[in-house]
């Protein structure tokens, strides 16, 4: 036996040929890609320039050669009429300008061609096959030839006909009709879908497209069901009545139908096609489901027909690929940053990749609970995406590729800006610095601090509270009342007018009560209502930062969270200097101890309610106090404690919640008979 060396570049060639068939398998059969599509395009067009140049080494079962991949086992095969062909792909206008010079020589007929312009959609290609216009089966694209027959499955998908024509108007079904699709996940629906699992504390899914492709690949259609699956519907692979003359027209015949089809453009000329390239990266962002490219069709079908097949795909169609949005990469370290409001967020430093056009070396990892849930390391390859000028973000680890060297992460003790400690609340996602004197939080916190709900310090706005803080006159709230008329006027754009009148305004909100003090020092989850339920129990600052737990715990409205918060707020040190300053400033108000006796026999006393929309007899302030005067409280949000929504003009989804929750909701001519007969005694 005779063996033959081979070169290096045939090695690679070999090489590349098996590596994409895994990828290949990664993508199509198990839905668990670890390259990213710009990782997999880059190997593809290698191996395609290897196999140019060594003809005898491009085997039948080469990816190349394939349009896609073998079907499952797990199904029934499902031969199709006609190949289920892929494209060939340009990432430039020359890729564009070459591929039309090359087919023009196959036909002159080529350079006076009209084009269509379709989305290339980013899910998984379906069959569609209807009798006398009933659907009667459907398949995967499998290996171009066989594909998964996933007929009951398909039937979940709503926007799907059934019968054609679905419109009373259209023209009569043929008797045997095949077309092809793509069914995906909408981004508004996956998001939703997300949600709704971590609500459930359930795992979340990565992207639409694997989850589009996983969950019609599953065997119990009950399961898919609950999927949020649609369909766009772009081809006619055979027509017992025969195909219209053009793409266009395809696609209008098919809509007539009352098959759901992609948006389209028509372009006399492939110049105009590039000028559109633009147009249609730019409304990639504007649609609600994902788009990697423009799919480019000679729009004659005869023509594009009698150019042929080279290879996997058809010489009358390209896709033109965007800049890639998803990509791989190193993981190289997590870091974490404090927001201005105190919540610590990690975020992922990388081995520098670019991502459509952009270099980036950083990307969002969202939360720590996010890092723990898809197990995300140190040192992992992981993939990035960047939709539009949206940050970077991971999506998650390629744990196959790991290698043993990676480092699970663990969230801070300490805040990286101030060094005090940082908390976590249970049941909460995020992680917080709750030191008041943080230099990450001081422009926030002031915001904050001279609100109108809390001191309401008028005029002075965040512009002016940035120049404070950056020409070093305040590095907390406290410094606020030690501001001379002298320093003032050494700022930009302030006169002696302007001076006085902050200084007055600074000077008039220590006589502010007690509850809006208690609300400007910001602890976490202390709102108006509860500062003033803690204002009336406790009197003053001193007796809130001593109580115990057990006290605040037995505080109705103060749920275990809260109280560890406000304790954990009045044990910082930098806290305490704070209220020391204020102090020693006559920042100090004290309240009257309302009798608990007293609150226990007001008629509303216990219960919670919520207001949405907009009323006619009083502002949101009025019905507030006057809620609250009765025992009420007025919370934010709708949940399972709320006991009555209070509802205006325009209401919001807090409406649509207490419905869902089958909470009493009150018009205002309802709320006023309440009140009518709490004053009656009814």
């Amino acid at each position: 036996m005779v063996f033959m060396e081979i070169t290096q570049e045939q090695q690679r060639l070999r090489d590349l040929q098996e590596q994409l068939r895994y990828h290949n398998y990664r993508y199509y059969i198990i839905n668990d890609p670890v390259i990213s599509d710009l990782e997999f395009d880059r190997y593809y067009r290698e191996l395609l320039e290897l196999e140019d140049k060594y003809p005898d080494f491009k085997t039948q079962d080469s990816p190349t050669q394939r349009a896609g991949t073998q079907p499952s086992e797990a199904f029934a095969r499902l031969a199709h009429p006609a190949p289920i062909l892929s494209l060939d792909n340009a990432f430039s206008a020359q890729e564009l300008n070459a591929w039309l010079d090359r087919i023009n020589k196959l036909d002159p007929r080529v350079e006076r061609s009209a084009f269509s312009l379709e989305p290339k959609l980013d899910g998984l290609t379906v069959v569609l096959h209807y009798e006398n216009g009933i659907f009667a089966r459907g398949a995967t694209r499998g290996n171009s030839e066989v594909g998964e027959e996933i007929t009951e499955n398909l039937r979940t998908i709503r926007t799907m006909p059934l019968r054609i024509p679905q419109n009373p108007d259209g023209p009569p079904p043929p008797e045997y009709l095949v077309v092809r699709g793509e069914a995906f996940i909408t981004l508004p629906d996956f998001e939703k879908m997300n949600e709704e699992l971590i609500a459930r504390g359930e795992r979340t899914y990565v992207n639409p497209r694997n989850t589009a492709a996983g969950s019609l690949r599953q065997l119990d259609s009950s399961l898919v069901a609950k999927k949020p699956l649609t369909l766009l519907v772009y081809q006619i692979v055979v027509n017992s009545d025969g195909n219209p003359p053009t793409q266009i027209e395809t696609l209008e015949y098919l809509e007539m139908m009352g098959f759901p089809v992609p948006d389209y453009d028509f372009c006399s000329n492939l110049e105009n096609v590039i000028e559109s390239l633009d147009k249609w990266e730019s409304l990639k962002e504007t649609l609600d489901y994902e788009i990697d490219g423009v799919v480019i069709k000679i729009n004659d079908l005869e023509l594009a027909e009698t150019l042929g097949i080279v290879g996997k795909a058809p010489r009358g169609a390209i896709a033109f690929k965007f800049p890639a949005q998803i990509v791989t990469t190193k993981l190289e370290k997590i870091k974490v940053n404090v927001g201005r409001t105190g919540v610590i967020t990690p975020y992922a430093v990388l081995t520098p990749v670019e991502i459509g056009g952009v270099t980036v070396k950083q990307a969002t990892l969202h939360n720590f609970d996010f890092i723990k849930e898809k197990d995300i390391r140190e040192g992992d390859r992981v993939m990035i995406k960047r939709a539009g000028e949206v940050i970077p973000y991971v999506m998650g680890p390629v744990k196959d590729l790991r290698t043993g060297n990676e480092y699970e992460f663990s969230p801070p003790k300490f805040c990286p800006v101030c060094k005090e400690s940082v908390e976590h609340f249970k049941g909460e996602v995020a992680w917080y610095c709750v030191n008041a004197g943080c230099e990450a939080q001081l422009i926030r916190n002031i915001e904050h601090f001279v609100s109108r709900p809390a001191m309401d310090i008028v005029g002075l706005g965040i512009k002016i509270v940035e120049q404070l803080a950056q020409e070093g006159l305040i590095q907390n709230v406290s410094d606020l009342y030690q501001l001379n008329r002298d320093e003032l006027l050494t700022l930009d754009g302030f006169g002696e007018k302007k001076a006085d009148n902050l200084l007055g305004a600074i000077q008039l909100s220590k006589t502010q009560p007690l509850a809006r003090l208690i609300t400007a020092l910001g602890i976490r989850g202390v709102g108006e209502v509860v500062a003033s339920t803690l204002a009336s129990h406790f009197g003053d600052l001193n007796a809130l930062g001593n109580a115990s737990l057990d006290v605040l715990e037995n505080i109705p409205g103060i749920g275990p969270n809260i109280a560890v918060a406000i304790q954990d707020w009045f044990l910082k040190a930098a806290n305490l200097k704070i209220l020391i300053n204020l102090k020693t400033s006559d920042v100090w108000p004290t309240n009257e101890i309302v009798d608990q006796n007293l609150v226990e026999n007001q008629p509303l006393n216990g219960k919670n309610f919520v207001i949405t929309g907009t009323l006619e007899g009083y502002s949101r302030t009025e019905l507030k106090e006057y809620l609250q005067s009765l025992g009420a409280r007025v919370i934010g949000s709708v949940s399972a404690k709320t006991d009555y929504v209070v509802v205006g003009a325009n209401p919001g989804s807090k409406f649509e919640k207490a419905r869902e929750l089958g909470i009493s909701v009150l018009s205002e001519i309802e709320l006023n008979q309440l009140f009518s007969s709490i004053i009656h005694g009814n």
